[in-house]
């Protein structure tokens, strides 16, 4: 197969990879009824002027499955950090206790349940479309190569790896899905 097409193939791996990550990110952000600490990873709190990551300025743990306990590494970012869960709106009130944070994570009812299984859905299928779109780009910069003497043949095998790159990412995606839906609608 031709290097430049080799090149492409290896850029939209490497961005399909990029995808994945993110969508699990964004999955694992979803919470399950379980308390996790990575309910907590879009969260930042004002540290003398600078927004810094919660985890950052804190050690959180999770002491069982419905609690997590948030201890700041200075007693000044308390009320900071509680403000700033409950402006991220993560659907739980924190409890500050003057030493440490509780979060108690209510367990989910059905109906919950199943607003949280669309939220996957919603988020698998835009990990998705974004796989297709990086097959598109490569397919395009792929095409653009016969102004660079690249055979048709070669062409149409590089977008056949293309295809067959989406096909597996799309798979890795609806397994990820697939575990994140059962992980909620698991009592």
């Amino acid at each position: 197969m031709n290097d430049l097409i080799q090149l492409q193939l290896l850029d939209a791996e490497s961005a399909m990879d990029r995808a994945i990550d993110h969508c699990e990110s964004e999955l694992t952000k979803i919470r399950a009824g379980k308390a996790s600490a990575g309910m907590l990873d879009g969260i930042f709190v004002d540290y003398y002027g600078s927004s810094t990551a919660l985890a950052q300025v804190s050690s959180i743990n999770t002491p069982d499955a419905r609690t997590i306990v948030i201890q700041p590494w200075e007693k000044s970012l308390l009320v900071p950090i509680e403000k700033a869960i409950q402006v991220a709106n993560i659907g739980i009130n924190p409890q500050n206790d003057g030493i440490v944070i509780r979060l108690v994570v209510p367990p989910l009812t059905e109906e919950r349940r199943k607003d949280l299984v669309k939220k996957v859905k919603e988020e698998a299928e835009r990990g998705r479309i974004t796989v297709r779109n990086i097959r598109k780009d490569a397919n395009t910069k792929i095409q653009k190569l016969k102004g660079e003497g690249v055979s048709d043949d070669e062409i149409k095998t590089g977008e056949a790896e293309v295809q067959k790159l989406t096909d597996a990412y799309i798979i890795k995606v609806d397994k990820h899905a697939e575990a994140k839906e059962k992980d909620v609608m698991t009592v």
